[in-house]
């Protein structure tokens, strides 16, 4: 039975998710989304795929997508709107939380509830938080000491436990109520050294562990870099959840790796993982599996494929990103901020229509400005604009359009001595402080500010624009040459900004931001150009 099971997966049919691809008819294409979205879990729940990922010191954070597809994937809810209340997330005393907040999560469903853990540093804490559905936000929280190193939750017969670790995969034992490990419970190592069975020499140990049983086997997926190499998907199996494992290498090819397995309605496999791309961050593939001799086999001839057995088109980032008129009551969800927010440094009803973002502390840096509200770049090329009304601005505060990440750059209004000027800052060179390449005066209050990110073949270039009438565009300053950083660790965000040098008590009115439609995806990034 269980050969012939096998071998009914191994065959990848042209109806793939229900559908067949047909001359000439629309196809998917990899990657899924042209955007950060890491550390991906997925799960199907019916016909419905769900999916988290990793957005690090953001506010709200650990978002969860929904799917009918795998391919074109929306914004459901967040798990938390703060992960935790302390300096770091609240960018006070110089402290911040870059590269750091929560990280790779495990998504799983269990017995009609929803189930997605997490870690921190940031907290000190191992996070679980759960719901009956997924759209309402009512995420119910649990947390508990240790942190416990890109873990993957798993249910299995009336009991829970964590696999987790770097090098040595460790499997623990966790409390019936989820409220931490349990005392006598299983805690061993499982796997020692698991990045072993991808040579000798590992520049990044096994870590990113993704736990599946699949006919009677056991699936632990994990992420490995060998040196001088890239990023390499490995697979143990076991017959019992406490082992023994063995391994293998399931997928090198362009550093594509970190996620694991879903299965759709008819019966075909898939692997979502992400691939690190440039300026623009860590972005989903979808993998095609097929099984052979008990193992999963990725991709095709072990390649991951540009184009997919599958009948639709991808929308890229259309559920993920969204322009805003502020007349709502609340952020559309593809809002997030930078750090945890003051809430009484922002309104959407103080000038309805507009965004007030009003200074409540002085500051030496954009990276420090606690109320900076972030969207995703994109791929290929990104275009926002933004009106603005600078009437509330004091003497020494700065107001703008942000492209951050460690090596940011913006374009902004400053005020200084009753004088206004649009300014363009960079911090694109390393070891520098920002610079002003750029600075015209203005006399009016009502500016346009937009931003232009060029993805394409990791060009990572960006260009600053300012209009006194929103329809006649005057570049300024430089081109910013953008670059991921570790202490970072995120792709770059477009990020609303106001912050203050001198005096407290300075407002702007954002009036709207408008992204340029997303461009379909016709020829994917790739790391070898």
């Amino acid at each position: 039975m269980q050969k012939l099971m096998l071998a009914s997966f191994a065959i990848l049919t042209a109806a793939a998710l229900g559908g067949c691809v047909t001359p000439g008819g629309p196809q998917a294409r990899n990657p899924i989304i042209w955007a950060d979205v890491p550390d991906v879990s997925v799960i199907r729940v019916e016909n419905t795929y769900y999916m988290s990922s990793t957005t690090m010191h953001m506010s709200p954070g650990l978002p969860i997508m929904k799917s009918d597809d795998l391919v074109n994937w929306e914004l459901a809810s967040y798990a938390y709107d703060t992960l935790v209340d302390n300096e770091a997330m609240n960018l006070q005393r110089g402290q911040n939380a870059y590269g750091k907040g929560s990280w790779a999560s495990s998504l799983r469903y269990h017995e009609g509830r929803f189930y997605v853990s997490t870690f921190s540093d940031t907290s000190g804490k191992t996070h679980i938080f759960s719901t009956e559905d997924v759209t309402k936000s009512n995420w119910r929280e649990q947390s508990f000491e240790p942190v416990l190193h890109d873990h993957t939750l798993f249910f299995e017969e009336g009991r829970v436990y964590m696999v987790y670790g770097s090098g040595d995969i460790r499997l623990v034992e966790l409390e019936d109520d989820l409220s931490g490990i349990k005392e006598g419970g299983i805690n061993k190592v499982i796997i020692p050294d698991a990045g072993a069975v991808a040579g000798d020499d590992i520049m990044l140990p096994a870590e990113g562990s993704q736990l599946y049983k699949v006919n009677g086997y056991y699936y632990l997926f994990n992420i490995t870099w060998p040196q001088d190499d890239m990023r390499t998907v490995v697979i143990h199996r076991a017959e019992k959840l406490t082992g023994p494992y063995e391994g293998r290498v399931a997928l090198q090819d362009e550093g594509i790796a970190q996620g694991g397995l879903v299965q759709t309605p008819s019966g075909d496999w898939y692997a979502m993982l992400f691939g690190d791309r440039g300026a623009v961050g860590r972005i989903p593939y979808l993998v095609p599996v097929h099984w052979q001799d008990g193992w999963p086999v990725l991709g095709e001839n072990g390649t991951v494929p540009d184009r997919l057995n599958v009948p639709v088109e991808n929308s890229n980032v259309s559920g993920l990103v969204q322009s805003d008129d502020f007349s709502t009551p609340t952020l559309p969800l593809a809002w997030q901020w930078n750090h945890n927010p003051h809430q009484e440094g922002w309104s959407l009803t103080d000038r309805p229509g507009h965004l007030r973002l009003t200074n409540h502390r002085l500051v030496d840096s954009v990276l420090q400005t606690r109320n900076t509200l972030t969207q995703r770049t994109f791929g290929p090329k990104s275009h926002v604009h933004t009106k603005l009304d600078v009437s509330g601005l004091r003497d020494g505060d700065v107001a703008g359009l942000l492209l951050l990440q460690k090596h940011y750059g913006y374009v902004g209004v400053k005020q200084e001595n009753g004088q206004r000027s649009v300014v363009m800052v960079s911090a694109e060179k390393e070891g520098d402080a920002s610079r002003e390449l750029a600075s015209h005066s203005v006399e009016q209050s009502i500016l346009y500010l937009k931003a232009e990110a060029d993805f394409r073949k990791q060009k990572d270039r960006a260009q600053f624009f300012y209009s006194l009438d929103g329809e006649q565009w005057t570049p300024i300053g430089e081109p910013l040459k953008m670059s991921y950083t570790l202490p970072h660790f995120m792709g770059y965000r477009f990020g609303l900004f106001n912050f203050a040098t001198e005096t407290q008590g300075g407002t702007v009115d954002f009036d709207y931001f408008r992204i340029a439609p997303p461009q379909p995806i016709v020829e994917g990034p790739r790391l070898k150009q």
